[in-house]
């Protein structure tokens, strides 16, 4: 069996679209994937499948998952080997003690260097970011919460993502690795 991630976008977010974690956890057993863990409200689920191919297993994902919530969440669904990758690859080493200003973002694919450029050319504040295949890096030095840069990054780059702090990325990638 191999060992995935999967990290959910906009559930449990200001109080709306409330998934509990318990449930979800319940879900993925119920898919028939084995050693299903959650961590933390935002949706994120470690878990064994005998597939290899990311893109059915998320369409897989997502299609039960609006069935059973009635609504979408997107969802990319990421192995171990790929998380290992962002963590090596991570171009602010400097930073990365700092959790809450060091992010990765998952795209769902890598983008072309022309949806890129927009980024350069809007990023007029401290924020630094660095795209490694379908990985977005932001160093945001006052906090992604204060961030005018992170405000505009998904509409400016138009690949959808999911975001998250440094600290669910190294606790994520630990819980993988003992699954």
């Amino acid at each position: 069996m191999n060992v995935f991630v999967a990290l959910f976008s906009g559930i449990n977010v200001g109080g709306n679209r409330i998934v509990k974690m318990a449930e979800l956890r319940a879900f993925f057993e119920e898919l028939g994937f084995a050693n299903v863990e959650s961590y933390i409200q935002s949706g994120n689920v470690v878990f064994k499948a005998d597939a290899a191919d990311v893109v059915a297993l998320t369409a897989t994902i997502e299609a039960a998952f609006e069935k059973r919530w009635g609504f979408h969440s997107r969802i990319v669904v990421r192995d171990l080997g790929w998380y290992e990758r962002l963590v090596t690859e991570n171009p602010y080493p400097e930073v990365a003690d700092d959790h809450k200003k060091l992010h990765a973002y998952a795209l769902e694919r890598a983008p072309a260097v022309a949806e890129i450029a927009p980024l350069s050319e809007r990023n007029s504040g401290p924020e630094r970011f660095e795209v490694k295949g379908d990985i977005l890096y932001l160093h945001a030095p006052d906090g992604l919460g204060s961030s005018k840069f992170a405000e505009i990054l998904p509409r400016t780059l138009k690949v959808p993502g999911t975001a998250r702090n440094w600290r669910t990325v190294l606790t994520l990638l630990e819980m993988a690795r003992k699954a």
